[in-house]
C-alpha cells in the first residue's frame, strides 16, 4: 500500500487550516519564506543532530532515541532562554512517560545563537497568536534522533497522543537509510484523519493540540548501511500560561 502524498497547505491559509482542520502542513520553501530566512540557514541547523545525547528515560527499554531539550519565552516582541528545566507531562497525555521530571542535556548554545533559530521560533509563535491571541508563549524544543542501531525505531513510543499543550511543530530535519516513519493525524474528536510521509527536510506539521492527536510510526533500516538509519525531527511546543508542571505546582494539584 502506497502512502498518500502529503496534503499541504496554502502558505497564506496557515491560520485558516489551523482553526478549520487542526493542522496546517508546510513545504520547506515555505517554512523558510515564514521564517524570513533562506532555507540554507535552516539547513545550517542540522549538523547538531550528530551530536545528541541518549534518552535514558525510555520505559520500553530501547536505546534507539537522542535527545536534547531548552524552554523558551515568547512575549511577542522577544525570545528568551529559560534556565534550563526538566521536561514533564501529565499521565493524562503520555501514559508511558508522563509523571516524570525528565531532565535532557539542553540545545548546544552554538545551536540557539543561529540566526535561523529565533526566526524560527517567532514566526511560528506569531502563528500561534494569530489563532488564539497574542499571549505570552511558553516554548519547548526537543531534537530528536530515532536510529534503528537495535533494528527499529519508535519516534512515538506512547502512541497516538496529544500533548497537553496548545500548538506542536513537527519538522523534519533528515532521514537516512530507513522505511516507515509515516504521520498520522486524527481528529481528537471525530471520524476524520490523515496520513503521510514527510521525506523532504525542513517539511513543517504544525498542529493545534486541543484538535488532534497524532502519531509517526516505528522506522527500520534499508539498504546496504545495516542499522545505521535514522530519522531526525524538530519538535516544539507552545503553551500559554505556563510550562507544563509549573501550573499544577502552583496549585497544588
Amino acid at each position: 500500500m502506497t502512502t498518500p502524498q502529503p496534503p499541504y497547505t496554502d502558505p497564506a491559509r496557515i491560520a485558516d487550516a489551523l482553526r478549520g482542520d487542526g493542522y496546517a502542513l508546510l513545504r520547506p520553501a515555505d517554512v523558510a519564506q515564514l521564517a524570513g530566512c533562506p532555507l540554507d540557514e535552516l539547513k545550517a541547523l542540522a549538523p547538531s543532530w550528530d551530536r545528541l545525547e541518549l534518552d535514558n528515560y525510555l520505559k520500553d527499554g530501547g536505546r534507539y532515541r537522542r535527545r536534547r531539550h531548552s524552554c523558551f519565552i515568547d512575549s511577542g516582541d522577544h525570545l528568551t532562554q529559560s534556565p534550563h528545566r526538566a521536561h514533564w507531562q501529565p499521565v493524562e497525555y503520555n501514559a508511558l512517560h508522563g509523571g516524570m521530571h525528565r531532565l535532557f542535556v539542553p540545545v548546544e548554545p552554538s545551536t540557539v545563537e543561529q540566526p535561523a533559530w529565533p526566526k524560527l521560533l517567532r514566526a511560528l509563535g506569531a502563528v500561534c497568536s494569530q489563532v488564539k491571541g497574542r499571549q505570552t508563549w511558553y516554548v519547548e524544543a526537543h531534537q530528536f534522533r530515532i536510529d534503528t542501531a537495535d533494528g527499529i525505531g519508535r519516534p512515538t513510543p506512547e502512541g497516538a497522543h496529544r500533548d497537553g499543550v496548545d500548538f506542536v511543530a513537527v519538522i523534519l530535519i533528515g532521514r537516512e537509510n530507513i522505511k516507515g516513519g509515516e504521520t498520522r493525524v486524527f481528529e481528537a474528536n471525530g471520524p476524520k484523519g490523515q496520513r503521510f510521509t514527510m521525506t523532504e527536510p525542513w517539511t513543517l506539521l504544525l498542529l493545534d493540540d486541543a484538535a488532534v492527536i497524532h502519531e509517526s510510526t516505528p522506522i527500520q533500516p534499508i539498504g546496504l548501511g545495516g542499522n545505521r538509519g535514522h530519522r531526525d525531527t524538530l519538535v516544539l511546543t507552545w503553551r500559554a500560561g505556563a510550562f507544563q508542571g509549573d501550573d499544577a505546582e502552583t496549585t497544588g494539584a
